[in-house]
C-alpha cells in the first residue's frame, strides 16, 4: 500500500499531537507537500548538513527531526545562512522534513518515558501534568439517539480519563423547541406549536486537540437539525501528558554506581551531578533535554535523584536543604545525550505504525557539543 507524509503526520499525531506543543514550538510539515508518496525516512535528532546529505544519498523521500530546523520565520530562502540553506537543498532534492518535538516530550511512551527506561526505570510515569488542557462537553439529546451520540464522542477522542475510556455522565430531564419558518425538525413541524421531548445531557472531558473532531463527529451523530450543547472550562490537569517521568529502580543503588549507570547508558564520560556519591537511589526522576525548569518538581514527588540538562550553575543550589546538604542527587547529562534515544524510539514505534515504510536513523552525530576528559 503507498504511503504519503500525511500517513506520517497522521501516525504521529494519534501519538503526539501537535496541538500539545509547546506556543513557541515549531512542529509538524515543514518543508514539502502532505501528499507526497514516502517509501523511507531518514530520523535525526537535529537537521544538518551531514544529514541533509545522507538523506540525498540514501534516496529517502524524508527526514523526521525531533528539533526542529525553523523556530523563527525566515525571509529569504537562499543559500546565504544556515537555516535556510539546508531547507533549499532539501527543496531542491524534493526531500520533506517533518519535526516532533515538545509535542513528543509530553507524550506517554514518549522522549522522558524512553530515557527512564534507559536508566532502569520500571513502569515510568509523568513528573508534570498539562494544565488548561481538557474541557468538557455537554450536549442535550433525544433519549433514543444517547448511545449513538455517546459512541460517537468516545470514538473521536472523547470520555479518557486517565487509564479508563468511554467515560461520560448522562442525566435525564426535558426540552422544549418550537420550530420556526424554513425548520426541519425531527420531531414537531415547521412553524408547529412548542414540544416538549423527554432528553438525556451527555457530558464527557474532551483534550483541547480534540475538540473539533469531538464536536463535529457529535454533530454527525445526532439526529437535530440544530444541536444545543456546551463547552466548559476544567480547571484541572490533564494526566495523559506531561513533561518527564518518575519511576523506580528494581533494586537500590548508590549514587556513584547510578551515576556509572548514566554514563553508560548516555555515552557520556562526563557528568556534572550534586550529591553524595554513597547516597542511596531507587526514585528516579528525569526530562530530556533542558529540564531545569523542573528541579522542585522533582524533590517534591520524593525522588531520590533527578537526570536531566542544561543546568545553570545556581539552579544547582535548589536541591540543597538549610543545612546546605543535598536533599536530591540532580545530574545534568547533557541535551544530546538526555535526547539521542528519541532516535530509536521514532523509529521503533512508527515502524510499527507504518510497516510499509522503511526508517532509519542517521549515522551521524548531530550535537556539535564535544567532552574533553582530561588525562590525570
Amino acid at each position: 500500500m503507498s504511503r504519503t507524509i500525511k500517513d506520517l503526520h497522521e501516525a504521529i499525531e494519534r501519538w503526539a499531537p501537535a496541538a500539545t506543543a509547546q506556543s513557541w514550538d515549531t512542529v509538524g510539515l515543514l518543508v514539502g507537500r502532505m501528499d507526497r508518496s514516502m517509501t523511507s525516512v531518514l530520523i535525526a535528532l537535529d537537521l544538518t548538513p551531514a544529514v541533509v546529505e545522507e538523506a540525498i544519498d540514501r534516496k529517502v523521500d524524508c527526514i523526521l527531526t525531533h528539533h526542529p530546523l525553523l523556530f523563527k520565520p525566515i525571509k529569504r530562502l537562499t543559500d546565504a545562512t544556515f537555516e535556510s540553506a539546508m531547507a533549499l537543498r532539501m527543496a531542491e532534492a524534493g526531500i520533506a522534513l517533518y519535526a516532533a518535538h515538545t509535542n513528543l516530550d509530553v507524550a506517554r511512551d514518549g522522549v522522558s518515558f524512553e530515557l527512564a527506561r534507559r536508566l532502569g526505570v520500571r513502569q515510568p510515569a509523568f513528573l508534570t501534568t498539562l494544565d488548561d488542557a481538557v474541557v468538557k462537553v455537554c450536549v442535550f439529546c433525544p433519549v433514543d439517539a444517547a448511545d449513538a451520540v455517546r459512541d460517537a464522542m468516545f470514538a473521536a477522542g472523547g470520555g479518557h480519563i486517565g487509564g479508563y475510556a468511554e467515560c461520560s455522565f448522562t442525566a435525564a430531564g426535558a426540552g422544549t423547541f418550537r420550530p420556526g419558518e424554513g425548520t426541519n425538525p425531527f420531531i414537531g413541524r415547521t412553524a408547529g406549536p412548542r414540544e416538549t421531548v423527554s432528553e438525556v445531557r451527555i457530558e464527557m472531558e474532551v483534550p483541547r486537540w480534540h475538540l473539533s473532531q469531538v464536536v463535529h463527529a457529535m454533530k454527525g451523530a445526532h439526529p437535530y437539525e440544530e444541536v444545543a450543547y456546551d463547552v466548559l472550562k476544567v480547571e484541572q490537569s490533564f494526566r495523559e501528558a506531561g513533561l518527564g517521568a518518575i519511576g523506580t529502580l528494581p533494586e537500590p543503588t548508590t549514587l556513584a554506581d547510578f551515576l556509572d549507570r548514566t554514563a553508560r547508558a548516555l555515552d557520556n564520560p562526563a557528568l556534572r551531578y550534586v550529591g553524595d556519591p554513597g547516597a542511596k537511589i531507587q526514585t528516579v526522576a528525569v526530562c530530556g533535554g533542558s529540564g531545569s525548569d523542573f528541579i522542585r518538581h522533582a524533590a517534591g514527588a520524593g525522588a531520590d535523584v533527578y537526570v536531566t540538562s542544561d543546568i545553570t550553575y545556581h539552579r544547582y543550589f535548589e536541591t540543597l536543604g538549610n543545612d546546605g546538604h543535598p536533599r536530591m542527587a540532580l545530574i545534568n547529562a547533557g541535551h544530546f545525550e538526555t535526547e539521542r534515544c528519541t532516535e530509536d524510539l521514532l523509529a521503533d514505534r512508527l515502524s510499527g505504525l507504518l510497516p510499509a515504510v522503511r526508517f532509519v536513523t542517521t549515522v551521524h552525530r548531530t550535537s556539535p557539543v564535544r567532552t574533553w576528559v582530561a588525562n590525570r
